[in-house]
């Protein structure tokens, strides 16, 4: 005789029944047990809304706030000022100073600049980084501080005809300042090469300055070349700075006429002796403006890729307070004993003005020309 029914109607055995009494009882760890209507209602709830995965009196905890944060940046700005206290001039090279000479160069000059570049660390030139302290940090490295302006059809010459004059008259700014050899007081052949043979005042120039043992103002070879007295001085690295641009106008019967900017700023070291990691270092700055004219064949006497020379001079600093040598002579151990004029003073990395006519070697006294900074 059935003892009960399920809801299809089936019958359930005497055993089956006994046995669910006994777990009923008892109770067991898998014996379904019927949801409450609560249950029911959320159960209802999540399959109508499955992306609510939480039940309907639960809360997510707030995490606990950690004070990692705080210790680190406090270490931080303890490893900061540590850094400020041991290398100062690092930590300035951050915030754009000299940096070790690790910044960029500027941009290249394409023209004059409306001011002088702005104030540097007061750090020493020294062996390993001669150029420390100063703006030349951030100019580029030798050839490629001299902008050449892109090339158009002027005077006689095509455009390519003028590209081909500019890139020439680089190439004399680069021999007559850049030349290793040069710089060590060699005759600056290549330089020479590019200059009109048939301009007879350029050529008797040469020959005085470059044989004479005593030149004059007016023939000093400084006044076109840079050079240094190899037992006297001799360059730190292989690196001279420059900045500086050409320009290019139609000059006198048709010529193209070039004018070149450039500032080289040489750091130099006692040549005898042995200076040491903190050997001295003296930086000479030269500012040079050179002239050149590319005249026609057919109306002035020339030879071919040769160029003739309008006007020629320069600003010197560190260079030099007596009477010409030939040579630059840098101020080595006597820098605080030169002579200056307190009413001629030059900043030598200012290119907002033009270059001074005077040669800025000396004042009318015969004391040196006073450079703010070097």
């Amino acid at each position: 005789m059935s003892r009960a029914g399920g809801q299809d109607g089936s019958s359930v055995s005497d055993e089956e029944w006994e046995r669910f009494l006994r777990e009923s009882v008892a109770g067991t760890a898998d014996a379904p047990v019927e949801p409450s209507a609560r249950a029911r209602a959320v159960q209802r709830r999540l399959a109508e809304h499955p992306e609510q995965q939480e039940g309907w009196r639960t809360r997510t905890p707030a995490r606990p706030r950690r004070r990692t944060g705080r210790y680190v940046t406090g270490l931080v700005a303890a490893l900061a000022l540590l850094a400020v206290a041991v290398f100062p001039h690092r930590v300035a090279g951050w915030f754009g100073g000299d940096a070790g000479q690790a910044d960029k160069p500027l941009a290249a000059e394409t023209e004059r600049p409306g001011e002088a570049p702005g104030a540097e660390p007061a750090l020493r030139a020294t062996l390993a980084e001669p150029f420390r302290g100063s703006p030349a940090a951030h100019w580029a490295d030798g050839a490629a501080g001299i902008t050449v302006p892109r090339a158009e059809a002027t005077g006689w010459m095509d455009a390519a005809q003028v590209a081909r004059a500019l890139r020439r008259s680089k190439e004399f700014m680069v021999d007559s300042g850049l030349d290793p050899r040069v710089l060590r007081g060699e005759r600056p052949t290549k330089a020479i090469a590019l200059l009109n043979p048939h301009q007879r005042d350029v050529q008797e120039y040469l020959r005085a300055a470059l044989s004479s043992s005593a030149p004059t103002p007016e023939t000093d070879p400084l006044l076109l070349f840079s050079r240094f007295r190899p037992e006297q001085a001799r360059l730190v690295g292989d690196v001279v700075k420059t900045r500086g641009r050409l320009t290019y106008r139609e000059g006198e019967r048709g010529a193209v006429e070039v004018t070149a900017d450039v500032t080289f700023v040489y750091p130099v070291t006692p040549a005898t002796g042995d200076s040491g990691p903190d050997g001295e270092v003296i930086r000479t700055i030269v500012r040079r403006e050179v002239v050149m004219s590319w005249d026609d064949p057919a109306k002035v006497i020339t030879e071919p890729d040769t160029l003739s020379l309008v006007s020629y001079t320069l600003d010197m600093t560190n260079g030099g307070c007596s009477a010409p040598t030939g040579y630059f002579v840098p101020p080595f151990g006597a820098a605080d004993e030169q002579r200056v004029d307190a009413s001629h003073r030059i900043d030598p990395y200012d290119r907002s003005k033009p270059v001074a006519r005077s040669g800025g070697t000396t004042s009318k006294n015969g004391g040196c020309t006073t450079a703010t900074r070097s």
